[in-house]
């Protein structure tokens, strides 16, 4: 290779031809953002309007990312028999069907349905983004996948802000205010009214959801992916991949290191965002409407912090970056704890500047090197994402039993054990990323196919 190649070859950001795929699994970055933070004020929502504790309503979360958990390997076999485009659009089909389940939900009026439906909508998203984060960093070099990675979960945070808006806009201000004891008191025509109107506001935005998640396999489906050369046999790929894959996994401590730190970084990422309505309408005085607008900014927060540091990862070690955040993180999560007032209440807000960075950032650090490995060791970082199901079950225990502000010393812990695995892959070396004539003649065949 030319050093005129070379020039042009380093400072590609994906491979020629692959731009429209690239820009169309973006927007689904943006789709499963917007999914997984209309959810979050579910847990408020449906606490009130089924007069239950903390604790049970948290069983939303549990079910959305316990899904994540549980469809990762069957994504990872999905992916290695149809390769990431066709997980992709098993994804997409999967998460569109769980949308169309709120339907029915709404009219019956269970608690239990509404969980299925958000279960059945989760394990396509499992699958979806099992797929598609290895598959963004397939589709250019190799140097700068991680960065890639960010790019494209730059947009994730859109989605997000998206969905709170919906949320805000069209969900919680159809929420009755009345308290568990109210309710009560109703009579049981006035409570089924009641009951129906707000589970009819939680249905609309999910059935547009599951519309445009339609209209994105639709796309997918149509768009051609550029063939690239093949060195050797799929056939022969699987038995290299799947002989002693577990194992070597396991051993290398920078993956298997990296999907504890994916855990509790979803962890860290889901109690922060599901209670801060619960900090502000307890330590604030607000109503949940109002509240879901501190959970706007924090987003917003998100969103804008996410892609500023995809500019300054271009001039400083992704490692570094994410101690440094981390450990800010963790100072603003101990002064929430130690206040329960409005200066809690920004410190809780500005937590989303902190973790804008983590998801990619591990993902990239723990998959690199791992060659044919890659398609299931990405299935265990998403399985890792099971930590925004466990952990706010924790803090909605804490919640019933003391206060929100107190509850956020589970998201300190998570603060913490990131920061060692930061520090731990500062002390080991990096593996030696393939140049991109390597990348183009054997690994992009093998990872787009």
């Amino acid at each position: 290779m030319n050093s005129q190649t070379a020039h042009v070859s380093s400072r590609r950001f994906v491979y020629p031809g692959m731009l429209p795929p690239f820009i169309l699994l973006v927007a689904c970055f943006a789709a499963w953002g917007l999914a997984g933070n209309m959810t979050d004020p579910l847990v408020s929502v449906f606490g009130s309007v089924f007069s239950m504790s903390a604790f049970q309503s948290s069983l939303v979360q549990f079910a959305y990312y316990g899904a994540y958990f549980a469809l990762a390997l069957p994504a990872a076999y999905i992916n290695s028999k149809l390769g990431y485009k066709g997980g992709v659009l098993v994804g997409l089909a999967l998460a569109a069907t769980g949308g169309f389940l709120f339907f029915p939900a709404a009219k019956v009026m269970t608690y239990g349905l509404f969980i299925l439906a958000l279960f059945t909508l989760a394990s396509g998203l499992s699958i979806l983004e099992t797929s598609a984060n290895p598959y963004v960093m397939a589709m250019g070099p190799e140097r700068n996948a991680t960065r890639r990675l960010n790019f494209a979960q730059a947009f994730n945070p859109i989605g997000s802000n998206i969905g709170v808006f919906l949320a805000a806009m069209f969900i919680l201000p159809h929420v009755n205010p009345a308290t568990a004891e109210e309710r009560a008191a109703m009579s049981q025509e006035v409570l089924l009214s009641t009951r129906s109107a707000e589970l009819q506001a939680v249905m609309g935005p999910y059935l547009a959801l599951a519309c445009l998640y339609l209209l994105l396999f639709i796309g997918i489906f149509i768009t051609k992916v550029p063939p690239r050369r093949t060195i050797v046999s799929d056939a022969e790929a699987g038995i290299k991949r799947e002989k002693g894959m577990f194992t070597r996994l396991l051993k290398n401590k920078r993956y298997s290191f990296g999907v504890v730190a994916q855990f509790f970084n979803i962890a860290a990422q889901t109690c922060i965002w599901t209670y801060t309505i619960h900090y502000v309408t307890e330590h604030l005085g607000l109503s949940k409407a109002e509240a879901g607008n501190w959970l706007q900014v924090s987003l917003i927060v998100f969103l804008v912090m996410r892609f500023l540091m995809v500019w300054i990862m271009g001039r400083v070690d992704s490692r570094h970056l994410m101690v440094t955040m981390c450990s800010l993180g963790a100072v603003l999560t101990l002064v929430a704890v130690v206040t329960g007032n409005i200066v809690g209440a920004i410190c809780v807000v500005a937590l989303s500047a902190c973790i804008s960075l983590l998801f990619p950032t591990i993902y990239g650090i723990a998959l690199a090197g791992l060659g044919d490995d890659t398609k299931y060791g990405a299935a265990g970082l998403v399985m890792a994402i099971c930590g925004g199901a466990l952990m706010p079950l924790v803090q909605g225990r804490l919640i019933d039993a003391t206060s929100a502000a107190f509850s956020y010393i589970v998201v300190l812990v998570c603060f913490l054990v990131i920061i060692g695995y930061g520090i731990y892959t500062l002390r080991i070396p990096a593996p030696q990323a393939m140049d991109e004539d390597e990348e183009m003649a054997a690994a992009a065949s093998s990872h787009l196919h």
